[in-house]
């Protein structure tokens, strides 16, 4: 490792000592996850949560504060009893383009996979192979067995939403909210929940945002203009030379900086005080 990774290293081990502490969840969406105690219930939450986390964080926590109230105490009953009852009880929901319909037809796919496998990564696994180079290949097994199910259905047809919600990185997407569901799911620490055991960290994928897609390109991890699933592997592949067996450590950490302490990359006085100002800060 080279000193500047090793000064890199570093500086984001400070910020995971400062941020990566379970009391400093909120306003994050995995917030939500931890509502529940059951095992079962966390892991659907935590699909619901990251699928819906887009746009601004007030409005995210306030759809998803409406969703899961809808669904009632138990997301995972709610799910496998899925019926014309329960798609009742989502009508009138929505989250900027995402509709109460885009939402009852994930979860009637769900429905059939909850019925068939004894939770969500069983049925993830089944497209899962330790020998691949990182999670995407599964990831775009998953996607594309549920959709294919949908189609199945509906004359070979997939609505817009549905394919929006379980987007595809065999298309090129960086397909930021699965991978943080899957961050959630397989890391494990005083942050993310580490319901799943069968998969091994060190294949995730960063995922990347526009916070994230800024910080990174200051620290110099990538320099393309857009935000990709080659950039998200290109990433990756930089956490990766910092710490290997886990690229996805610092996400939570650096995406505080973005989310909570509202950087946007331009030179303020609170610079001073960011442990990442050696990296990025000019006056």
């Amino acid at each position: 490792m080279n000193k500047r990774l090793v000064k890199l290293k570093d500086v984001l081990e400070k910020l995971y000592s400062k941020y990566n502490h379970h009391d400093l969840i909120k306003p994050d969406p995995l917030q939500f996850v931890y509502r529940y105690d059951n095992p079962s219930d966390m892991e659907v939450a935590a699909l619901l949560a990251a699928d819906l986390a887009y746009g601004r964080v007030e409005q995210i926590q306030k759809s998803l504060t409406n969703l899961f109230e809808r669904m009632g105490k138990s997301p995972y009953a709610f799910i496998k009893g899925f019926g014309k009852a329960e798609q009742k009880s989502l009508k009138g929901f929505k989250h900027r383009f995402t509709t109460d319909q885009d939402i009852s037809d994930l979860l009637m796919l769900l429905k059939k996979v909850l019925n068939r496998y004894a939770g969500i990564e069983e049925f993830f696994i089944q497209g899962y192979n330790p020998g691949d180079r990182n999670i995407v290949p599964a990831l775009s097994k998953f996607c594309n067995s549920l959709l294919n199910m949908y189609a199945a259905e509906h004359n070979g047809k997939t609505s817009r939403g549905l394919k929006y919600l379980l987007v595809n990185p065999a298309n090129g997407s960086a397909c930021k909210r699965l991978n943080l569901f899957l961050r959630w799911m397989v890391r494990d620490d005083d942050v993310d929940a580490g319901l799943w055991k069968g998969i091994d960290k060190a294949k995730l994928i960063v995922p990347v945002d526009v916070h994230m897609g800024r910080l990174c390109k200051i620290l110099g991890l990538y320099n393309r203009k857009t935000v990709s699933l080659p950039t998200a592997i290109k990433i990756t592949e930089g956490f990766a030379e910092i710490e290997p067996a886990d690229p996805v450590k610092y996400d939570f950490a650096l995406s505080r900086i973005g989310i909570v302490e509202n950087c946007n990359g331009q030179y303020r006085n609170a610079c001073e005080h960011c442990e990442l100002s050696l990296f990025c800060c000019q006056r």
